[in-house]
């Protein structure tokens, strides 16, 4: 199936740590182009350092942004959960397809390995849920397959020098947000999901600890399962891995780390790496699936 012959137009708003990787991803796609930073001050570090780097900046955020009327194909959201929803408002009826990096519980929540191909069929506004959530449900979802969950815990633990000011001021959003998309990926009833900044030094890589009851869990079958389901994560993020599986009685615990694979990003800010990896991974997915369906944004 043919596919769009040229880069689409990309736009990320927020110059933070998520919006200056995305950059640098967007300049390896082959499906996106980043055609524009949007940062909300012209003192803004990130602006200038984008600017350094040769990509097109704009200050005064989402109001300068559609002021200018100029047309993108898709544009990324790595601001903070408290203005996405007004991002979204404003963008609606651009015709982008809008990719959320924000815990702000908009739009069609999606992990590419379990719902990607569906979202992509039906939304053009998408919600990367969380790194803790991108980084656990893929396994999560593939163990409910095999038995039937009571409950489920996710804690993630990330480097302090990882986070920005956004993650802090969003926690209370991060926990919401991932406890929803794991109640609804995976079908159990009862699910609790923390977040830790650890300052230690050296830096500790991300991890990901997450533990299932399941009365009827079989350990052949969820090792199975776990592992197959980080194969086909790292089809997009390399650094993505089970550190350990086990399962006793109706216990499941598996331990996942995720190192970055980035220039811009130091290799301990997988919480980074992940999320970023999905949400260009989705939007390319989203691009060529409104292609084939000959609904691109771009002849709008």
């Amino acid at each position: 199936m043919k596919e769009p012959a040229a880069r689409l137009k990309a736009a990320v708003l927020g110059t933070g740590k998520i919006g200056m990787d995305l950059a640098e991803r967007l300049g390896k796609s082959g499906v996106l182009e980043c055609a524009l930073i949007v940062g909300r001050a012209e003192t803004s570090i990130g602006l200038h350092r984008a600017a350094e780097l040769g990509l097109a900046t704009m200050a005064g955020g989402i109001t300068a942004f559609v002021e200018a009327q100029e047309r993108f194909d898709v544009v990324f959201d790595a601001s903070n959960a408290a203005v996405h929803t007004a991002h979204w408002d404003a963008l609606a009826a651009t015709g982008a397809v809008l990719v959320d990096l924000t815990p702000s519980s908009t739009g069609t929540r999606v992990v590419p390995t379990v719902n990607g191909d569906r979202a992509v069929r039906s939304s053009r506004h998408f919600n990367m849920i969380s790194c803790g959530g991108q980084t656990a449900i893929p396994v999560l979802h593939a163990i409910a397959a095999t038995c039937t969950p009571a409950y489920v815990e996710v804690v993630a633990t990330a480097a302090t020098a990882s986070t920005g000011r956004g993650t802090r001021l969003n926690i209370d959003e991060y926990i919401a947000t991932t406890q929803a998309a794991v109640r609804e990926l995976t079908g159990a009833p009862r699910v609790k999901a923390l977040l830790n900044l650890s300052p230690a030094q050296p830096e500790p890589p991300f991890r990901v600890q997450v533990t299932m009851l399941a009365p009827d869990a079989r350990p052949g079958p969820v090792r199975a399962a776990v592992h197959a389901a980080a194969d086909r994560v790292r089809a997009f993020a390399p650094g993505y891995a089970v550190t350990s599986c086990s399962v006793t009685g109706e216990r499941i615990d598996v331990a996942l780390e995720v190192t970055a694979h980035s220039s811009h990003i130091p290799d301990y800010a997988g919480n980074l790496d992940i999320i970023n990896a999905a949400a260009v991974h989705t939007a390319e997915r989203a691009a060529a699936a409104l292609a084939r369906e000959g609904a691109t944004p771009w002849k709008r």
